[in-house]
């Protein structure tokens, strides 16, 4: 580093050092007078966290000042009086205005800093831990140097921040509900999974900046998800030059990996780049023993099924292989305009051989027993393109931006089953078929949105916006089954194709002020959702109906017009102290999977089919926040309430298949209410430059009440999960972290499941005088994140293990060029910084 850019990094750590007793001394004395202004770079670039520092030339001790929020603008309060202005940005010259009278409200305008000479070559210090900032609608979670993810993925990132839980199976929640929709830099992204969350798995995590939770999302937001809104926000530096990182991995079970991210700006325009290649294993695990009952059906006949007990074993070997690739191109048309184009491509490769055992039981004894081999190969196709346009028409916040989005997803599954008989009692020898399935899933959807911000005055906004989401899914499944007389595969009536629509358009708007301590957003939204489905099968709607138990309308064309109201405060108690309120309404929307009635098959004995006549549920929700700060330690909290009507349950009922076995079929239905109440706390804590502690504890209780087929599904349940992380930081670089996390037994209508604890422990080491760095990282260090649930229904009960994936070892390597420290220095100068400045930043 530079001496002269030593001198300011100084200078930065003695101002911050002060900052606090000087800024309540500050606000202590009468006749102070609000100084404002905005700091951006030579390109116009709002600088976040630039510091403006007030000194006394005649007393150097009496210091105090302010940092900028999002958009650049800064607003402090000083005591009449002289004072030598300094305005700081790490890696920017800094500007000093020598001997400025204030004796009453002062705007500076807009005031430009220039890049230092000899910064670029500077080391990356990225944040040691994951900082937490309180804005109108959401939390924002900047993630830190997490160790236990260095060479891991998204969704291992994302079961590090509060609030969120990723099961044994990969699916996400927020405060315990799965109903949460996932964004990616603001919007519906192939990134994140067409319907799903399994891409999730494929991104590498150093890939996010950070992550934004969002429970009481704001009109400018897709009503869709229930639980609240989870926002990936992906990196794309702001450095002049070529910069950027390079990662190497690989563990046990096999796995593999490198990625890139790579980032060339000059004055005109911004280039950035992530590229990655994983190849890994990720074999699994489960068991279940199912006891029948003897049952009344539908015509009062009783019924025994042949199988009083099936026991099944099942292991599973995932062979996965992925590419994938973003390129953007940020041209700046003007000092206040830019044209942002992205591409992303993703290509994989799965391998999954299940093996079932399975050993039936009549009367106690051995009957029978199966291995059952269901090799599947899929391949996966996707791309997004995306244009942004951006025009800032001034400094105070008044602009326009619009995007355009097209995505396409293809998916090609292949699957041989081949059922063998290992032993039998009975007389008979019972044909199993050989079964084939092809299935191929086309989807495209469109994105076109405009939001425009324009500011009122010095504290109001008002905001309005336009979004169309327009998708299209359609399912080409056949199923070919062997004959049992010539042994050639012939195609099953249950073939089908079906295609799913859904539309979405949505208009809103929003209005935001501030009154001294309390700010306020109020927002209403108006969203038009057509669901269209289209089912082309061998059987008439009667025939389906028969095969599958429900009524299924083969051609559907739903329409929805909702009112979406928001509300959002938040009551500035002090510089370090708030308390949030937020109200919103919500909608979750059927996806394709839950909708489309032909079954996939776990076993013969375990089906899963979808349900066309789901409708959307809606809920309504309030949100309680508190937030303090101590110069070490941060605390979060809330309480929060949902109602949610027609809320989708999964039930399971008991069915008998033509040789009399017993097959347990799960549909998802709308199940009448579900009432959500709960309380989480966070802690954030930093005793010491060697040791950084954080948890979070989240308690939840939910009560359903419904029923389906005559039989009562109400439920109510009490819950909990809570996490614990600490990193200490030994001699020569040495970084050592173990995280923590425990999730409480619950009780559903059916089904009971066990407490879950999982340990991650890592160890990382700096290398080539910080450039560089080495980690070594130890997922479920216990192996002991497995699924133990008890299920109880009229036809059977089931007691079950699952292990989506076991124990992992992974060694990284990282080696970083051209970066900077900029980015964790600003973050730690925001540290008892005033928060006002941070977490309202002027944005509504």
């Amino acid at each position: 580093m530079t001496t002269n850019s030593s001198r300011h990094l100084w200078s930065s750590v003695l101002i911050f050092s002060f900052l606090l007793i000087n800024t309540f001394s500050a606000l202590a004395q009468r006749n102070l007078h609000t100084v404002t202004g905005k700091v951006t770079d030579e390109q116009g670039t709002p600088l976040e966290y630039a510091t403006i520092s007030f000194q006394n030339p005649s007393d150097p001790k009496n210091l105090t000042g302010g940092i900028t929020d999002p958009q650049g603008n800064f607003s402090i309060d000083v005591s009449a009086g002289t004072y030598d202005i300094t305005v700081e940005f790490i890696s920017f010259e800094p500007k000093t205005f020598s001997n400025r009278e204030i004796t009453g409200d002062v705007n500076m305008g807009n005031i430009v800093l220039g890049m230092a000479a000899g910064e670029l070559g500077e080391v990356v210090v990225t944040a040691e831990t994951t900082q937490v900032e309180v804005r109108l609608d959401k939390k924002i979670y900047n993630i830190g140097k997490d160790l236990t993810t260095a060479g891991g993925t998204v969704a291992d990132a994302l079961n590090n921040v509060p609030s969120v839980s990723v099961d044994v199976e990969g699916g996400i929640s927020l405060r315990g509900n799965e109903n949460v929709r996932i964004l990616i830099n603001g919007k519906p992204s192939a990134m994140a999974g067409f319907g799903n969350t399994d891409v999730l798995s494929q991104l590498p995590a150093d890939a996010i900046e950070r992550v934004e939770v969002i429970t009481s999302p704001s009109a400018r937001y897709d009503a869709e998800g229930t639980a609240g809104i989870l926002n990936i926000i992906l990196r794309k530096e702001n450095t002049l030059g070529f910069n950027g990182s390079v990662s190497a991995r690989a563990g046990y079970p096999d796995q593999a990996g490198l990625s890139t991210n790579l980032n060339l700006r000059t004055d005109k325009f911004n280039i950035f780049n992530t590229t990655g290649f994983r190849y890994f294993d990720a074999p699994g695990n489960s068991f279940a023993d199912t006891r029948y009952f003897d049952y009344t059906n539908e015509d009062g006949e009783l019924v025994s099924p042949r199988f009083d007990r099936i026991i099944e074993d099942r292991e599973i070997e995932r062979l996965n292989r992925n590419f994938n690739t973003s390129l953007g191109v940020e041209y700046y048309l003007t000092d206040r305009s830019s044209v942002t184009a992205t591409g992303f491509y993703r290509y994989g490769e799965d391998e999954d051989v299940t093996t079932n055992l399975s050993r039936m039981f009549e009367d106690g004894a051995r009957s029978q027993e199966t291995r059952r081999v269901e090799e599947e190969m899929e391949e996966d196709n996707s791309y997004q393109i995306s244009l942004n346009y951006m025009n800032r028409f001034d400094d105070s916040g008044h602009q326009l931006t619009a995007d355009l989005q097209f995505e396409k997803d293809k998916e090609t599954q292949v699957g041989d089953i081949n059922e063998t008989i290992d032993f039998n009692l009975g007389e008979e020898l019972p044909f199993y078929p050989r079964e084939q399935t092809f299935t191929k899933e086309d989807q495209t959807e469109y994105l076109i949105q405009a939001d425009y911000v324009r500011p009122i005055g010095e504290e109001a906004q008002f905001e309005a916006g336009y979004r169309g989401n327009f998708e299209e899914q359609i399912t080409d499944y056949s199923l070919l089954l062997e004959d049992e007389e010539t042994g050639d595969l012939i195609q099953s009536p249950l073939s089908n194709m079906f295609t799913y629509t859904e539309n979405v358009n949505s208009l809103y708007s929003q209005y935001g002020n501030k009154f001294g301590d309390f700010s306020f957003l109020l927002g209403l939204r108006l969203e038009n959702t057509q669901l269209k489905g289209d089912i082309q099968s061998e059987l008439t709607a009667e025939e389906l109906e028969e095969e599958f138990g429900i009524p299924i309308d083969t051609q559907f064309d739903n329409n929805y017009l909702g009112l979406f109201p928001t509300v959002n405060l938040i009551y500035e108690i002090g510089e370090r102290e708030n308390v949030t309120v937020g109200y919103n309404r919500r909608i979750n929307r059927p996806r394709g999977w839950f909708i489309n009635p032909f079954p996939s098959r776990s076993s013969r004995t375990n089906i899963f089919q979808g349900n066309p006549n789901l409708e959307p549920a809606f809920s309504n929700a309030f949100d309680v926040g508190y937030l303090k700060r101590w110069d070490k330690l941060t605390f979060t909290s809330s309480v929060y309430y949902q109602h949610e009507t027609d809320s989708f349950e999964r039930v399971e009922q008991g069915t008998t298949a033509a040789d009399g076995t017993q097959v347990i079929r799960t549909i998802p239905i709308n199940l009448a209410t579900n009432t959500r109440l709960g309380a989480e706390a966070g802690i954030l804590y930093n005793p010491a430059r060697w040791l950084r502690l954080n948890g979070s504890f989240n308690f939840f209780q939910f009560d359903t009440e419904g029923e389906y087929n005559n039989v009562d599904y109400s439920a109510k349940n009490t819950s909990y999960f809570g996490r614990f992380s600490s990193k200490v930081s030994l001699p020569w670089k040495i970084d050592w972290q173990t995280n923590a996390f425990y999730r409480g037994a619950s009780e559903g209508a059916q089904t009971e499941t066990e407490g879950l604890l999982s340990i991650d422990m890592a160890l990382s080491k700096e290398l080539f005088n910080e450039t560089a760095s080495l980690t070594l990282n130890v997922r479920d260090l216990l192996n002991s994140q497995k699924r133990e649930s008890f299920t109880t229904t009229q036809f059977f009960e089931r007691e079950s293990e699952f292990q989506w994936r076991q124990r992992s070892v992974t060694l990284s390597f990282t080696y970083r060029f051209n970066q900077q420290k900029r980015d964790q220095q600003r973050r730690e100068r925001g540290e008892g910084m005033n928060d006002e400045d941070m977490d309202n930043g002027g944005e509504f």
